[in-house]
C-alpha cells in the first residue's frame, strides 16, 4: 500500500471539543463497559447469542475515545487486531464466536465496521492524541476504496458504499445497505488520507439519502440498479432496526433537518403505546414494532434536534443493541455543531 503524507490531511479535520451534555453519560459509559465488555476487549452482544462482530469492535472503540478511556480503548483494539483484522487485505472478519471451535464464523467484512474502526483510531490520533500507527488507518480506508465502492450503474461517475467487499454487485444491481452512510466518518477519512473517492461516497450517499426518503422510511436494503432503486433479492424490504442508524449518523453529520432524518423522526413519532417510539416499518410505511428501550427513543429525541438523556442506570436495563446507539446519540449530541 502507498503511503501518502497525513499532516496537511489531520489538520483539515474539525477539533472536537468536549461540549457539555448533561446527564450521566460517563456513569453509563461504565456501565455499559462492566455490561458488554469483556475484560480482554472483547464487545459481547447479547442480542445475538453472545457473539462479537466488527461494528461492536467499531462503536467500542470509537465510544472509549469519546469518553477518554485510554484503558478500554487499547483493550478494544488489541482483541480486534488479534481477533478479527484475519483477512488477507486490512479489512475485519464479520462475527467471532466464542462458542466455536474456529471462533471466526464469518469471514466477509461488514463496512460499517471497519469505516468506524478507522474513524476512531483516526480521532484517537488527531483528536486525543494517543500514538497510534496511522498506516493502519490508511491501508483500512484503502481498501474501503478499492473493495467496498462501486459505480452506481443508474448514475454515471457516482460511487455507492457496498456492505462488503463480497457483497452481491452484478449486472441485475448492487446491494447497499443505506444505514452504513455515516456521512461525516466517511469525509473526515477522505480528507484524511487525500482519498476524494470517500469523499464523493458520501455526496452521493446524502442524494441516495433524499431520494429514498421521497418515498417513507428508509429502507434496510435496496438493490440500485440502472433504473433507480429497487427492492434486495436476499433481504426483506422494510424498514427497521438498521435504518434507525440513519437519522442518528445524519444528525451526527450535523444535517438533523436532511429529508432522510426528518422522515425516519416524523415515522418513529407515529408509536401508538405511550412512552414508546416505532421501530420498525412495513413497505407501506405501516408500523410493525414499537418499542420503550431509551436507545430508540434517544435516536428520536436527538433527530428532533435536542439533547437525549441519558442515565448510569440505562445501559443495564436494555440490550446490547439500543444500549449502544444511546451512547451514540450522546456522543453525536456533542458533536453534532462542531
Amino acid at each position: 500500500m502507498r503511503r501518502r503524507p497525513l499532516i496537511a490531511g489531520l489538520a483539515a479535520l474539525p477539533l472536537l471539543p468536549r461540549a457539555a451534555v448533561a446527564w450521566d453519560a460517563p456513569e453509563a459509559w461504565a456501565t455499559w463497559r462492566a455490561r458488554f465488555l469483556a475484560p480482554d476487549g472483547r464487545v459481547v452482544d447479547d442480542g445475538q447469542g453472545g457473539i462479537s462482530h466488527s461494528e461492536g469492535q467499531g462503536y467500542a472503540l470509537l465510544l472509549a475515545q469519546a469518553f477518554d478511556d485510554r484503558d478500554s480503548f487499547d483493550l478494544i483494539e488489541d482483541w480486534t487486531r488479534r481477533s478479527l483484522a484475519n483477512r488477507q487485505d486490512a479489512l475485519m472478519s464479520w462475527a467471532w464466536d466464542p462458542a466455536r471451535a474456529e471462533h471466526v464464523i464469518d469471514w466477509h467484512n461488514a463496512t460499517d465496521g471497519d469505516l468506524f474502526r478507522a474513524w476512531a483510531l483516526l480521532r484517537a490520533a488527531r483528536v486525543s492524541g494517543w500514538p497510534v500507527d496511522l498506516s493502519v488507518v490508511e491501508a483500512i480506508c484503502r481498501y474501503i476504496v478499492a473493495l467496498c465502492l462501486a459505480p452506481d450503474p443508474g448514475v454515471p461517475g457516482a460511487l455507492l458504499l457496498r456492505p462488503g467487499a463480497e457483497a452481491r454487485r452484478d449486472d441485475a444491481g448492487v446491494l447497499v445497505n443505506p444505514s452504513y452512510y455515516h456521512l461525516r466518518a466517511l469525509r473526515d477519512l477522505g480528507a484524511a488520507f487525500g482519498l476524494p473517492a470517500l469523499t464523493a461516497t458520501a455526496d452521493h450517499g446524502d442524494n441516495l439519502l433524499r431520494a429514498l426518503a421521497a418515498a417513507g422510511p428508509v429502507p434496510d436494503w435496496i438493490e440500485v440498479t440502472g433504473d433507480g432503486v429497487a427492492p434486495p433479492r436476499d433481504h426483506a424490504m422494510r424498514s427497521s432496526y438498521d435504518a434507525l442508524r440513519v437519522p442518528l449518523y445524519l444528525a451526527w453529520s450535523g444535517m438533523a433537518d436532511h429529508p432522510a432524518a426528518v422522515v425516519m423522526r416524523d415515522a418513529m413519532r407515529r408509536a401508538t403505546h405511550p412512552g414508546h417510539v416505532a421501530v420498525s416499518f412495513a413497505p407501506d410505511g405501516s408500523i410493525l414494532a414499537e418499542s420503550d428501550q431509551p436507545g430508540y427513543r434517544a435516536i428520536e429525541t436527538l433527530a428532533s434536534g435536542k439533547n437525549p438523556r441519558i442515565d448510569a442506570r440505562d445501559p443495564a436495563v436494555q440490550p446490547y443493541y439500543p444500549a449502544t446507539l444511546q451512547l451514540l446519540c450522546h456522543v453525536a449530541a456533542r458533536e453534532r455543531h462542531n
